[in-house]
């Protein structure tokens, strides 16, 4: 199936795929909210994504109480939440004040399957990494890298990696006029402009696909295979070879794309035993008014769960939510914040 390449591009990386669809039934109505991101200290993280990046704080909360454990998997839970909104998007950064978990291994790498960043779009990539370069991030790319021609579907796209205070992989974005969704071409005086996907390593894509598209029932626009020496710069991954395939959930927001990295074959797997509160746990915030049956669903799939199903009164804020696990250990928390059916 040929796509234009005008169309909407999730990622990076977004051309010719020839798997679109499924033919299974899956809900319409799963949206992709934001994503939540667990940092070592907010008072640290809340002024590095505010001034750095121009995120604005909009609510702050306390999650703690039974419900809240049963969510997820930590017994006696307590957290201080910011969410805090750029354009239309918002992010969740979570601080965990008991249990605390274990750091960031300091030798990660975007290989290993861990791996989670969010695409943020930049107006203008030069004053983009100034900006950031100034509040003394740590660089994974050397420099942004703009994307060459022997990558069709991402030709002219720059991009640069780099890690916040806590070591949260974090990207910055921008698009060719030829490529995007039409908001990131509006214009505008604001240099950063809002969170296009989250990316995460994927360990198979058909396994992968089989979770998110023929169970969830997430669109697959397009994808493409990375390789050369921008692709290996933008990732710190020598000999990077990366099959990229976007994803778009049925009810809107955010998208998701998947990064199978074909080489090299070291990446290292998400720790079995890894908990919310690790630094490196982050999770995908969806909306679903099917929060039951999507859950039993799941369930019936036999996906591995956080929590022990739906679970009452959790998070802050919803109704229920659920938290479950896809097939490389990444998290996603089913919330129905206005009423179940």
């Amino acid at each position: 199936m040929r796509v234009r390449l005008q169309i909407v591009l999730v990622g990076l990386l977004v051309g010719l795929v020839g798997d679109v669809g499924t033919s299974h039934a899956q809900p319409k109505n799963i949206s992709l909210e934001g994503v939540s991101i667990t940092v070592e200290d907010l008072d640290r993280a809340v002024p590095f994504y505010r001034d750095a990046l121009s995120f604005a704080p909009v609510d702050t909360t306390t999650w703690t109480g039974p419900s809240v454990g049963r969510l997820v998997g930590v017994f006696g839970a307590r957290m201080q939440v910011v969410a805090m909104r750029l354009g239309q998007e918002t992010i969740r950064l979570m601080e965990f004040r008991s249990p605390q978990g274990r750091p960031i291994p300091p030798d990660a790498h975007s290989n290993d399957l861990w791996f989670q960043h969010i695409a943020i779009v930049v107006r203008d990539m030069d004053r983009a990494y100034e900006r950031v370069r100034d509040h003394g991030v740590t660089h994974i790319s050397p420099r942004p890298q703009t994307l060459p021609e022997s990558i069709p579907a991402a030709a002219g796209i720059s991009a640069f990696y780099f890690r916040d205070p806590t070591g949260n992989a974090l990207e910055l974005i921008h698009y060719p006029p030829d490529k995007g969704r039409d908001r990131w071409r509006r214009e505008t005086e604001a240099l950063f402009l809002g969170i296009d996907h989250t990316a995460i390593a994927t360990a198979d894509t058909g396994e992968s696909l089989a979770f998110y598209r023929d169970q969830l029932g997430f669109a697959v626009p397009g994808g493409s295979v990375n390789v050369g020496p921008e692709q290996e710069r933008l990732t710190g991954v020598f000999g990077a070879r990366v099959k990229i395939t976007a994803l778009r959930p049925p009810g809107g927001g955010i998208g998701v794309e998947l990064l199978d990295y074909q080489a090299p074959s070291t990446g290292r797997p998400m720790p079995a035993d890894t908990k919310v509160n690790d630094l490196w746990h982050w999770h995908v915030r969806a909306r679903t008014s099917s929060l039951d049956a999507t859950t039993q669903r799941l369930l019936d799939a036999g996906r591995s769960f956080v929590s022990p199903g739906v679970v009452e009164s959790a998070p802050p804020g919803a109704d229920a939510g659920a938290m479950v696990r896809d097939p490389s250990g990444h998290a996603l928390l089913l919330v129905s914040p206005h009423g179940r059916r």
